[in-house]
């Protein structure tokens, strides 16, 4: 196309392109048929791509994420690469359990992994800065045994001598969309965990559901005062068997984590957020299986 009679960036395509995946858009796909989102993305920028080689909705969503991954690295490809390199590859989905941004304290995990190790991932892309970045960690480590902070290869230098050494590193490699993952230092394990933020980040009934397995039943207070009692309770729990116990109470949550492998590597972590089960997977495979009509 004629870049005069172009009425946008490559910037700008892209960075829409990235905003397909979002939760919102294929919630609204599944219950309510709405492509509204996808069409209008489509229709501005590969309308003659679509007629021609008459796309389905999923053919089109494998070439927007083809595009973003070769040039437009945003977190989505970040989290969906260790989905597939680390989490599916390398640790299998038997015994490990992924969460899509876990908070602790006043930040959120980009990924949370549990399988007999907590592992915190922290994503910084290009587009990102340092910002933050120190108070993040920080927090992580009051909670988790294991923190990494993932960057692309080239934003490796930039980073390795920022962060404290008990911080693994791993940096995303790759031309064009063939992504893989590299360990470039390995997380220094931590058994410390701070009952007051453990509180404040799992369930009530999880909290609960600890001192019930720990002491066989619950402090005899009243609603007001069960919070603390229960906190007080944790605190009796050495280290490393209560970090045993909060990973055994999460992996307990109802998750999708050891469907990820079935379904298409673009959608993964959409479908974590959305902890999407095979019933709703099948619906909306089919929906998205539909040929485009613009």
């Amino acid at each position: 196309m004629n870049s005069l009679k172009q009425a946008y960036t490559d910037k700008e395509r892209l960075r829409h392109y990235s905003s397909i995946f979002s939760s919102r858009s294929f919630v609204n796909i599944l219950r309510y048929n709405d492509f509204s989102f996808l069409n209008i993305i489509a229709k501005k920028y590969d309308n003659r791509k679509i007629e021609r080689q008459k796309l389905t909705y999923y053919e089109y969503i494998k070439y927007i994420y083809k595009s973003i991954a070769k040039d437009y690295r945003c977190e989505y490809v970040y989290k969906n690469t260790i989905l597939s390199k680390l989490l599916i590859e390398e640790y299998g989905t038997k015994n490990t359990i992924a969460i899509n941004e876990f908070r602790v304290r006043n930040s959120i995990v980009d990924l949370a992994l549990f399988n007999g190790v907590s592992k915190a991932f922290e994503i910084k892309t290009e587009y990102d800065t340092k910002k933050r970045l120190a108070t993040q960690l920080s927090d992580y480590t009051t909670l988790f045994q294991e923190c990494y902070l993932v960057v692309s290869e080239d934003m490796v230098s930039k980073y390795i001598s920022f962060v404290d050494e008990s911080i693994g590193i791993i940096a995303i490699h790759g031309n064009k969309s063939n992504l893989s993952i590299e360990k470039i230092r390995k997380a220094k394990h931590n058994e410390y965990i701070d009952v007051d933020v453990l509180m404040q980040s799992i369930r009530t009934q999880e909290y609960k559901n600890i001192v019930i397995q720990k002491f066989g039943e619950l402090p005899t207070n009243s609603c007001f005062e069960m919070y603390e009692k229960c906190a007080n309770k944790l605190k009796e729990i050495s280290d490393d068997e209560l970090q045993k116990l909060f990973i055994q109470e999460i992996k307990k949550r109802k998750n999708n984590t050891n469907q990820l492998k079935k379904y298409p590597e673009e959608i993964r972590q959409l479908y974590l957020s959305m902890n999407i089960n095979q019933s709703s997977y099948k619906e909306l495979s089919e929906k998205l299986n539909q040929q485009i009509i613009l």
